[in-house]
């Protein structure tokens, strides 16, 4: 252990991952508010899913098959997700989406330790809705049950392109919908967010089933063991989601507070910056070497440093704050 005091070791926010620190994190759990929400997010995906991929069935079954109607398809999950959206986004937020939960965690609108359950039970209502799907489908119609799957002639990096394209347009979507601080939103937002799935099913239907929900490709992937490129629908929603939350929150319409502390510490460490050395302590020998750098790097160094240590202080003072958490909405 070293000797040195506890805010030279962690900084001013001081450690993170104490006792404290994780009981302040889950202090929101054990709450009837939060398991109405964690309720609302398994309901609303259960009934999503089973909605939207019974209208993938081809009832002209193998033999027979009839030619897959895109339009259909691009409503029910357009229509459905606007449906469930109306109908909890007042109790959980309305994500039914992991994708979604991730961005909302990158932009501090929800913890992390509340995200966990979250997605826990998304996960767990896409399995049940395509499970109920499956028992009430005749099985020699049931087919892949809404597997989303990438078209033979494309590779698994265009699948993935693809995917982190139409999940940004949706997540940027909902994140333009519903900011608090316009005033010329007067339409339905849940309608909004609807279309915006139903655009993305009607370009990306034929490119890789369009999933832009790990859950929906989740559920009926468990229900048939088909985990061909699986991690497409993983990675690609999330990469696109957290991309779409962070231009939008912290690019293009900012909170201004936010921006006011980063603007300070950016000018504080440019401040600090002077010459083209630094000096390194070492403890163990009470010896101080000086470091040469370039001036560039040199001049860079303070700066990336204080950075982070603002977003540590940022990140603790999130796990500390539920002001802005839409679970306690």
């Amino acid at each position: 252990m070293s000797d040195r005091p506890a805010a030279r070791r962690w900084g001013k926010c001081g450690p993170l991952c104490t006792r404290e620190s994780i009981m302040v994190a889950f202090k929101g759990v054990w709450t009837q508010t939060f398991w109405k929400a964690v309720t609302a997010e398994f309901l609303a995906m259960l009934i999503f899913v089973l909605l939207s991929l019974g209208s993938t069935i081809n009832w002209g079954g193998a033999e027979k098959p009839l030619p897959v109607d895109m339009v259909l398809i691009s409503l029910c999950f357009g229509l459905s997700i606007a449906t469930m959206v109306q109908c909890f986004g007042h109790i959980s937020g309305g994500h039914i989406n992991p994708a979604v939960t991730v961005a909302m965690v990158c932009t501090r609108r929800i913890s992390i330790a509340k995200s966990v359950f979250y997605i826990a039970a998304q996960c767990l209502g896409a399995i049940i809705g395509a499970g109920i799907l499956y028992l009430v489908t005749p099985p020699s119609v049931v087919g892949g049950l809404g597997v989303t799957t990438v078209h033979g002639n494309l590779s698994a990096g265009h699948g993935l392109l693809v995917e982190l394209i139409i999940t940004f347009q949706l997540v940027f979507t909902i994140f333009a919908s519903c900011d608090s601080k316009r005033t010329d939103v007067t339409g339905s937002i849940a309608l909004a967010i609807g279309i915006s799935v139903a655009i993305g099913h009607l370009f990306a239907i034929n490119y890789t089933g369009a999933s832009m929900n790990p859950a929906r490709s989740f559920g009926p992937a468990v229900i048939m063991g088909n985990w061909e490129n699986h991690w497409i629908y993983w990675v690609g929603p999330i990469i696109g989601a957290v991309l779409a939350g962070g231009l939008y929150e912290y690019v293009f319409c900012p909170d201004v507070e936010l921006k006011r502390r980063f603007k300070e510490a950016f000018s504080k460490a440019a401040q600090q910056t002077k010459g083209s050395y630094m000096e390194v302590e070492d403890n163990r020998s009470q010896k101080v070497y000086t470091l040469v750098l370039p001036a560039p790097i040199a001049a860079t160094l303070p700066l990336l440093m204080t950075f982070i240590d603002n977003l540590h202080c940022a990140f603790v003072d999130h796990l500390h704050c539920t002001r802005n958490d839409i679970l306690m909405n």
